[in-house]
């Protein structure tokens, strides 16, 4: 079981980004494809800004 990453950093891979964000790898990975959680390509890699993810969270409608 993986501990979340640490609140004070600026990037996060995929998977740290997930376990912030209490939701699966792949689930993350689709929403990144559709555009609705941004990401940058350092080299090869993917991290996505704690700005981004917490863009993502804000924009999030309650369940009704």
């Amino acid at each position: 079981m993986s501990t979340p990453a640490p609140a004070d950093r600026l990037l996060y891979t995929p998977k740290e980004a997930a376990g912030v964000l209490a939701i699966g790898r792949s689930t993350l990975y689709e929403l990144m494809a559709a555009g609705a959680v941004k990401y940058i390509k350092v080299g090869r890699c993917r991290r996505i800004r704690r700005s981004d993810l917490e863009s993502y969270v804000a924009g999030l409608s309650p369940a009704a």
